[in-house]
């Protein structure tokens, strides 16, 4: 069976039209779901990033503390065959639940490693699917920072088959934005 991620990123709530995005993509694919809600993700800090460059063996009682929701965000990427990303958009880009999550999982020695090649992602293959939403910034324009970002943070671990699934112009036609969207997901099963 699939194990699919899901991560919702909209705070919103229950109005957010990436999150009805993200029931009906999890609901075409069908598999073991592990869901995230993002919105209760914290910031990282600078205590956050010391520990992560702390050396595994020499952290503190309280390092290790400050890892534990990364180390699980961690398990749950690597355990999913899919991920499916909830992404309002907001000012041009991800929201900062999204960004939270991205900020959490993308750790040295963890998601990615430096080598003298470069760069190289620990956390791939595996599929994404972003569930795009935006008031009136398509997917690909000059305004829209969200998924080129989100492509380059997945790409920077290791995962690069990513589809984007988007309701666009939500502000002008709802309905038919959310249709297009839809339209695009009767086709991610085949």
């Amino acid at each position: 069976m699939t194990k699919i991620l899901r991560i919702d990123s909209s705070i919103k709530g229950d109005a957010s039209i990436s999150k009805r995005l993200t029931d009906k993509i999890v609901d075409t694919l069908g598999g073991d779901v592990t869901s995230r809600d993002a919105t209760k993700i914290p910031a990282i800090d600078g205590a956050w990033i010391g520990a992560v460059y702390t050396p595994a063996d020499q952290r503190s009682d309280e390092q290790k503390a400050l890892l534990t929701l990364s180390d699980e965000l961690i398990a749950e990427l690597k355990a999913a065959d899919t991920v499916v990303i909830g992404c309002g958009v907001y000012n041009f880009g991800v929201t900062g639940p999204l960004k939270a999550w991205i900020d959490q999982i993308c750790r040295v020695g963890e998601t990615f490693r430096y080598s003298e090649a470069g760069p190289e992602g620990l956390a791939g293959p595996k599929r994404v699917i972003i569930a795009y939403s935006s008031g009136g910034v398509p997917v690909g324009s000059a305004f829209d920072f969200a998924t080129p970002y989100i492509k380059q943070v997945l790409g920077f671990i290791g995962i690069t088959d990513v589809t984007v699934v988007a309701a666009e112009g939500v502000n002008i036609d709802e309905a038919a934005a959310i249709a297009k969207a839809e339209e695009q997901i009767i086709h991610l099963a085949a």
